[in-house]
């Protein structure tokens, strides 16, 4: 059957195995196969797989040992794992109770199943689930990614793993002493790695249940000492104009931010636009700002570009160094990220 593979030549394919089972794209259902000197790994999500790995189409034999859902139903089994829960997007309540049940019933190892009632909605970024297998309540699990863990409620905020793959990118850049940004940090998927490279990382998030999460995960992966969980709007944070609760206690962040930042994240695609004056301002002399949009394909890049040197410049020269596409959003749109430099003139 022919199946999305990475090829890479037998020397180079334990490096690229390992990179790909850390951000669980490995196709656990297909056989790594050895051909002709290339290396053929199947994957489960070629658009996630990293521009410098090749992706062909390949015949990959099955493995036999293993039953996966798509043995055990009769229509195309598409689904998502974090952690230990499956997530499925059905709109028909029988078909997506087949696939839960096809799911429980296969090799994986899951013990939750959800679908997807709603799209991602309101400032906290949640969305709401049917449990079609598992426990009512069991919307918390623990992802793991290039070695870091991650737990999340996803009933209580926003998370997505196929974005492994570009915040590890991201993260590779980091230098030890930074001082990292995460403007919409999440549970901190961007600001666990950060800090595990050595840098000093602040994450921001109205979403106070992520915030939580935040900390955990920063104890959880051993860098409580590194990070600073803020739960806030950002631009009051930056601005002073709120008190936010801080590891120290609460007291007024005022200044605190103000030209700090080395690296600064903007995960926010729908409208990280309408914050670049607060990046601006969390920027240092010598700053990289990792700005995220969605934009149709004739042009994905132009509006963010111009939107980030009407905010910054004369202040800062803007160098645009990576124009990079992270995946297809819905037809004729792309996310993408601009990984910008400001230079302080």
């Amino acid at each position: 059957m022919s199946v999305p593979c990475v090829r890479v030549a037998r020397e180079d394919g334990e490096r690229a195995r390992q990179d790909l089972a850390a951000a669980e794209l490995i196709d656990d259902t297909h056989q790594i196969e050895h051909a002709d000197g290339w290396l053929y790994i199947p994957v489960v999500d070629p658009e996630a797989v990293p521009d410098d790995f090749e992706v062909i189409d390949h015949d990959a034999p099955a493995r036999e040992t293993q039953t996966m859902p798509s043995d055990l139903v009769d229509f195309d089994a598409a689904y998502e794992r974090i952690g230990d829960v499956a997530i499925v997007d059905e709109d028909d309540s029988e078909r997506a109770q087949d696939l839960a049940d096809a799911i429980v019933a296969s090799a994986l190892p899951v013990e939750t199943v959800l679908n997807r009632t709603s799209k991602v909605k309101g400032d906290l970024r949640v969305r709401d689930w049917a449990v079609l297998a598992g426990d009512g309540n069991a919307t918390e699990t623990v992802h793991r990614e290039y070695g870091c863990e991650f737990a999340v409620d996803l009933a209580e905020m926003y998370f997505s793993p196929r974005l492994a793959t570009e915040r590890h990118r991201v993260a590779e850049q980091v230098r030890e002493g930074e001082r990292a940004f995460d403007m919409f940090a999440g549970v901190g998927p961007f600001v666990i790695p950060f800090a595990e490279r050595g840098a000093e990382a602040v994450g921001v998030d109205l979403n106070g249940a992520a915030i939580e999460y935040l900390r955990e995960n920063a104890r959880r992966n051993g860098v409580e000492d590194r990070v600073t969980a803020i739960e806030g709007d950002v631009r009051d944070v930056v601005s002073g104009s709120s008190r936010v609760q801080r590891s120290d206690g609460v007291r007024d962040v005022a200044g605190d931010y103000e030209g700090w930042a080395d690296r600064i994240v903007m995960n926010l695609p729908h409208s990280a636009d309408e914050f670049l004056d607060t990046a601006v301002a969390l920027a240092s002399d010598e700053a990289v700002i990792h700005y995220y949009d969605i934009q149709h394909e004739d042009d994905p890049f132009g509006p963010g570009e111009r939107a980030i040197r009407a905010a910054a410049e004369p202040e800062y020269d803007v160098t645009v160094e990576t124009r990079h596409t992270v995946r297809s959003y819905a037809p004729h749109e792309l996310n993408v990220v601009l990984d910008v430099r400001l230079s302080r003139v």
